[in-house]
């Protein structure tokens, strides 16, 4: 398999478009205890301390946010062992029904795909080579189980795409922002297997997402996702720079510099030759 489908699938997964809601009110089916009282942590110390009213926080870093669509245009470098040139992105989200993207390298398109809530498609033009499956591909690739089309979009859009409660994570803040970390593992079942992990997500005190790490605690496999350099457009928060890094049974490191964001609907054609061959990701 080319280096041209790891990347675009990888892409998918955890790509630049991390978005929320500057002022979004709260999800009324945010399931929060009532007798939470509030306290003043204004001024928290650089120690983590537990945080008392827990609402504020469930409030900004639940709900998804609010568009049609989103294009945005990326930097893309990859390491993996083998020799991947700088890539330039078009990634075009459109609200639950796609995720559009196409990559070149020195002007020329070398893979496209697209992913619906039914899996991913996918396409290596420099080997003529297609791909068509459900996201078990993606999970293997990121080393996880979880992914489907609902927590991909959550993951592109910023939003905590693993689910977190009050009484299996603890909530602590301190002068850089907010972490959550599960106190006992996180069993998640799925068709194909069950993996525990041991989560944490940091977010700045203004909710932006910074790191989210799951830790197979059965294997070495880890996923570390960060972001930085967080702005505003159009009331969205965006960040210019992503990176992923995937250990254990695989390895790889992605690099993202978004240079560009647009909020216009554009074009997303993605057609299959019948000479191209279909392929396995093993």
């Amino acid at each position: 398999m080319k280096n041209w489908i790891i990347v675009l699938l990888l892409l998918f997964a955890v790509t630049s478009c991390k978005t929320r809601n500057s002022a979004k009110k709260a999800n009324k089916n945010i399931n929060i205890d009532s007798t939470f009282v509030l306290e003043d942590d204004r001024n928290p110390k650089d120690i983590n301390q537990p945080v008392i009213n827990k609402l504020p926080f469930f409030e900004h870093v639940i709900p998804m946010p609010q568009f049609e669509q989103i294009k945005i245009n990326s930097k893309v470098n990859v390491e993996t062992g083998s020799f991947v040139p700088t890539l330039d992105a078009t990634i075009y989200i459109e609200k639950d029904k796609k995720v559009w993207m196409n990559l070149t390298a020195f002007i020329i398109t070398v893979a496209r795909g697209i992913a619906t809530p039914e899996g991913i498609k996918g396409q290596d033009k420099t080997s003529k080579t297609y791909i068509d499956s459900d996201f078990d591909y993606l999970n293997n690739l990121l080393n996880v189980n979880f992914i489907d089309y609902k927590s991909l979009e959550k993951i592109l859009l910023g939003r905590t795409f693993v689910r977190i409660n009050d009484s299996q994570f603890t909530l602590t803040q301190n002068s850089q922002g907010f972490k959550m970390a599960s106190n006992v593992t996180q069993k998640i079942v799925t068709d194909e297997k069950t993996r525990e992990y041991n989560i944490v997500l940091n977010y700045d005190t203004n909710y932006d997402l910074l790191n989210v790490n799951l830790k197979d605690v059965l294997s070495p496999d880890e996923l570390d996702v960060s972001y930085s350099n967080w702005e505003e457009i159009n009331g969205i928060r965006l960040p210019r720079n992503v990176k992923i890094i995937i250990k254990g049974s695989k390895n790889s490191q992605i690099l993202l510099e978004n240079t560009k964001f647009d909020f216009s609907r554009i074009d997303t054609p993605y057609s299959v030759p019948s000479s191209y061959k279909k392929i396995e990701i093993k």
